[in-house]
């Protein structure tokens, strides 16, 4: 509405959004028919709804004026648009789009932000027409690969069931990619409250029921160590867990991180070795450097590991007694504090120390067709952290819960991985965390034995634990 005839024809809003702490911003004017906004910039949305801290100080932005038919109008601005934080979280929401692990069996969501007007229609084109995320694409797989589109570009919604039409060339797919379309689209779209999807050609349904994926829950219980009992805390008893229970007596241990069947476990002991420790009782000595950060263990078997002044240093394990070293690992960071695969397998979580400053960063984790793992993507920054990190765990999908100290008060940070995150005071002398299955689900562990876990405040459910284990799913 303000700009000339000219421009409005040229400026492109959907470019970006800079979003600004409210009240950091100051207007100032150059010239007679120039003004420049300066923000202090909290994070970026660039047009496919990639959401990534700023990284940068304060930025101008130059607004150039002309006179046209009496009336002074923007004649040159940058491309997109400049929210505060607080405009841009009622304008925005954010959305999972959905892709496949490398096996077609879990959802891995990919977290964009689009305006919440017609989400349905943003999301479909989003992932019909788009692709994931770069940091993420060699890591995931999708059933939309460009080789079928979408015959309207809307996508009506009639009581919560999406009505999404697509041109002829689908009804040349298979079954099992019809199938698996539907799953990402279905997943995709429960975010933006839609309750089913109905996939068209012209006026007929096309007859699809989406494939099943893989849960990536965990036990509700806290999963622990506790004198000589392994196992889930149910009140004042433990629940032991079949072979692993006996495996673990008397190793000493100090970390402990189960895969989903519960049949293997990585662990660090107090000397500092890593061990794979089998339910049969079995036991590999996989790595004995120094300064191991805590080991975690991926859907595969695969244990990794990295030493903390060594984050270039990562190296995955393999049940079979491979080992695959990625001498990149953690490009650019210093220091590394904590370490955790996705339940998916898709992904890799790090506390890290980089330029002076703790942050979180996640990699994408690349793998051949047999699973093993060749290489990690260039890590994206989540987000800066007012602390040095203590420990990182995955609560679900695409939310990690973190500890970190700032000053002599521990914090306990809830994040998206792309996205926002939301801190909380958390107990003196916090060393472990795990997640559950939702936000606020998180345990504690300090380093005299206190479980704790969120009820309101947060409550001590037992006082002689040795070990929080983390848990990487529930039994299939």
């Amino acid at each position: 509405e303000f700009l000339t005839s000219e421009f409005r024809q040229q400026w492109q809003p959907q470019a970006s959004v800079t979003v600004y702490q409210p009240g950091e911003s100051a207007i100032s004017e150059s010239a007679e028919d120039e003004i420049v906004f300066t923000v202090d910039p909290v994070a970026t949305v660039d047009a496919t709804g990639s959401y990534e801290p700023a990284d940068q100080g304060r930025i101008p932005f130059t607004f150039s004026l002309a006179q046209e038919r009496g009336q002074w109008r923007i004649a040159q601005a940058p491309d997109g648009i400049v929210l505060d934080a607080n405009r841009f979280g009622s304008v925005f929401q954010s959305y999972d789009l959905a892709y496949f692990d490398r096996d077609w069996r879990t959802i891995v969501p990919d977290v964009r932000w689009f305006p919440s007007t017609n989400p349905a229609t943003r999301i479909t084109a989003a992932l019909v027409s788009g692709t994931p995320s770069p940091w993420l694409a060699e890591s995931v797989r999708t059933a939309f690969t460009g080789d079928v589109s979408l015959a309207q570009p809307s996508v009506p919604v009639e009581s919560g069931v999406a009505q999404i039409t697509f041109d002829p060339a689908i009804r040349d797919f298979s079954r099992e990619t019809l199938a698996r379309m539907k799953a990402q689209l279905e997943s995709s779209l429960a975010g933006a409250g839609i309750l089913d999807v109905q996939m068209l050609v012209g006026d007929e349904a096309l007859d699809v029921t989406a494939v099943t994926t893989r849960s990536t829950a965990v036990d509700a219980r806290p999963l622990v160590l506790r004198g000589e009992d392994f196992g889930f805390l149910s009140g004042d008893d433990i629940e032991e867990v079949p072979g692993l229970g006996d495996a673990l007596v008397g190793l000493d241990a100090e970390f402990i991180e189960t895969d989903a069947e519960r049949t293997t476990a990585a662990v660090r002991t107090r000397t500092g070795a890593v061990l794979r420790v089998y339910a049969d009782g079995g036991i590999d000595e996989l790595d004995t450097r120094e300064g191991m950060t805590a080991p975690t263990i991926d859907p595969d078997g695969y244990i990794w590991t990295v030493p903390s002044d060594a984050p270039d240093e990562v190296v995955a394990d393999g049940a079979d007694g491979s080992a695959w070293t990625f001498p990149s690992g953690w490009v650019g960071a210093s220091e590394i504090a904590a370490m955790r695969v996705s339940r998916d397998g898709s992904r890799l979580a790090a506390l890290v120390r980089a330029g002076g400053q703790s942050a979180v960063w996640v990699a994408g984790i690349i793998r051949d067709e047999d699973g093993v793992p060749t290489g990690l993507s260039e890590p994206i920054p989540v987000a800066t952290l007012g602390g040095r990190g203590v420990d990182v765990a995955w609560i679900d999908g695409a939310t990690l819960a973190l500890v970190f100290v700032d000053g002599e008060q521990r914090v306990v940070r809830e994040q998206t991985v792309g996205g926002q995150g939301t801190e909380v005071r958390a107990p003196d002398g916090v060393v472990a965390i795990a997640g559950g299955n939702q936000s606020g689900s998180v345990r504690l562990l300090t380093a005299d034995g206190g479980l704790y876990v969120q009820r309101g405040s947060w409550q001590i459910l037992a006082a002689d634990v040795s070990v929080l284990a983390v848990q990487q799913g529930l039994p299939g």
